[in-house]
């Protein structure tokens, strides 16, 4: 016999565990997955990482389906330059990208023969290694490796494709309360250089910040499900890696 208090209970359960689920998505941790390359060699296809909600403070879209509860952001905290963030992307407000944090508001931002200049001062840059592959799509292409310190010292490593790379750019002129936004992967990125898709991102569209690696899998040789070849898709080197 079917025990009615016991399955009011159980469904309590399930309740509340949904309503506390929801509460730490929404304020303090989400999940997310990364589709593209546009991020490599730092981020692959096939991580998944946690980004912190709590970061830049909040707007409709810290919560499921972009509930509009409440207007503009609260708790607002001035993300870093050099940061690696998740936002809702200008053009449909739904899509979520991750790139990393160029320009702040005010900035200039420009590229003159392959550099990047923000504010008209060259972004130094070092080379660290030549002719590697990373993935653009399906593709592979040659890039050179190097190590980029912005103003503020943050340094962390980019991409430049060996043939065809991103040489000149108009001046970018950051408006107020928005940001720039580049991939790692410069030269297969649709990110603020590209105004009709991407172009400049409101404080109110930033999502949270990329912290950590929780588990990465290459699709491309196989699938998880075949547990005896994990060793070669699974890429255990890369659990609970920091992002830079």
């Amino acid at each position: 016999m079917i025990n009615k208090n016991s399955i009011i209970d159980n469904i309590k359960t399930l309740f509340y565990a949904l309503i506390i689920a929801l509460i730490i998505r929404s304020l303090l941790l989400q999940p997310f997955y990364i589709p593209s390359s546009s991020m490599e060699p730092n981020l692959l296809v096939g991580d998944r990482l946690f980004v912190t909600k709590y970061s830049y403070g909040y707007s409709k879209h810290s919560f499921p389906f972009s509930l509009n509860i409440f207007s503009g952001r609260i708790l607002f905290s001035k993300p870093k330059t050099g940061d690696v963030v998740v936002f809702k992307t200008p053009a449909d407000n739904r899509t979520d990208y991750i790139k990393r944090l160029i320009g702040q508001p005010g900035d200039i931002i420009q590229f003159i023969d392959g550099d990047l200049y923000i504010n008209n001062n060259q972004i130094f840059k070092t080379l660290i290694k030549s002719n590697e592959s990373v993935y653009c799509g399906n593709s592979k292409i040659k890039v050179n490796f190097f190590n980029e310190k912005l103003p503020n010292g943050k340094v962390y490593i980019t991409s430049y494709s060996t043939k065809n790379s991103f040489q000149n750019s108009d001046k970018f002129l950051v408006p107020e309360n928005h940001y720039f936004f580049l991939g790692d992967n410069r030269d297969c990125s649709k990110d603020s250089r590209y105004l009709s898709e991407v172009g400049y991102v409101h404080q109110n569209n930033l999502v949270g910040k990329a912290q950590f690696l929780f588990f990465s899998s290459d699709y491309r040789i196989g699938s998880i499900f075949k547990f005896w070849d994990w060793k070669n898709i699974i890429r255990f080197n890369r659990f609970f890696e920091k992002i830079n």
